[in-house]
């Protein structure tokens, strides 16, 4: 006989808050990615060693709203109620529609996307370029912090036990400008996990590069991007010089740290990672979105 599963469905926000201060609990949204982690043979159930609490039905976790030009995400926002939102950036709605099926779309959360922490993540190539800040909330207040300083490794992220993932801040997403690309290549164009995962990111100001970001997805234990080299851009003119886009390849080629695995292999990864960044960077113009 199955062991019973301790679970709580709190009607509001600050109760859930408070039954995570007093006990450890797994978190489900959508539950995509919990019941993967924790699936058992076929006709038993899940093993999940905690105590688990649901979150999917608070509205405080579903807003999505405009706060001067940073946008605000409600961490349970589904991928399907994304792809309906005006306010959601066409990139992003390109990257939600390579994510699974549909019915994985209906169920799966942005947060839970982030908190999942994968380095084949579809969304987390995209947020990284988006400079995507975390509101985390618990008994004891809010506290904000980087996307890339949340994730830390495969599945670690840097939450505390009794905080919750409440949005996703999009920084300056409706300033005027910027031009924002996202690739996936996989074995197919939806309902398969990335090979390798592109993002590119220009604000031009004339011809003159004023900002450029980079982020790369299922080549390292976690999103690749190097401010250090996106630097070496910052005032070239486009269209680029041979010499800088050799310069910036030959950087991240130095970086990129892909790995063998059932989906592909090291050396396809990096291959792709590399000829993505120089066909984003060999661009002679740049739309605006």
């Amino acid at each position: 006989m199955a062991e019973k599963i301790t679970a709580y469905r709190f009607d509001r926000l600050d109760q859930t808050l408070s039954q995570l201060n007093r006990e450890d609990c797994a978190i489900i949204a959508g539950g995509t990615d919990v019941m993967v982690l924790h699936k058992s043979r076929r006709g038993v159930p899940p093993n999940i060693p905690n105590p688990i609490i649901f979150i999917d039905h608070l509205s405080e976790l579903k807003r999505v709203y405009q706060n001067q030009t940073d946008l605000h995400i409600g961490a349970c926002c589904t991928y399907s109620d994304l792809l309906d939102d005006p306010l959601i950036p066409l990139p992003l709605k390109n990257a939600i529609k390579t994510i699974a099926a549909p019915a994985i779309r209906n169920r799966g959360t942005l947060g839970g996307n982030i908190c999942n922490a994968s380095p084949a993540g579809d969304t987390l190539p995209l947020l990284y370029v988006y400079n995507a800040k975390l509101l985390l909330r618990s008994v004891n207040g809010d506290r904000v912090v980087a996307i890339s300083d949340f994730i830390q490794g495969p599945r670690r992220v840097g939450r505390h036990p009794n905080e919750i993932l409440a949005e996703i801040i999009l920084p300056s997403v409706f300033e005027e400008g910027a031009h924002v690309v996202f690739e996936k290549v996989g074995n197919r164009n939806a309902d398969a996990i990335a090979k390798v995962g592109f993002a590119g990111y220009i604000r031009l100001n004339g011809p003159r590069i004023d900002d450029v970001r980079f982020a790369f997805g299922a080549v390292g234990p976690t999103m690749v991007r190097s401010i250090n080299i996106e630097k070496k851009l910052v005032g070239k003119s486009i269209p680029l010089a041979d010499a800088d886009i050799a310069q910036v390849v030959a950087a991240f080629d130095k970086i990129i740290k892909p790995i063998d695995d059932q989906r592909s292999t090291a050396t396809y990864r990096k291959t792709v990672a590399l000829n993505l960044l120089r066909y984003f960077l060999t661009m002679k113009q740049y739309q605006p979105i």
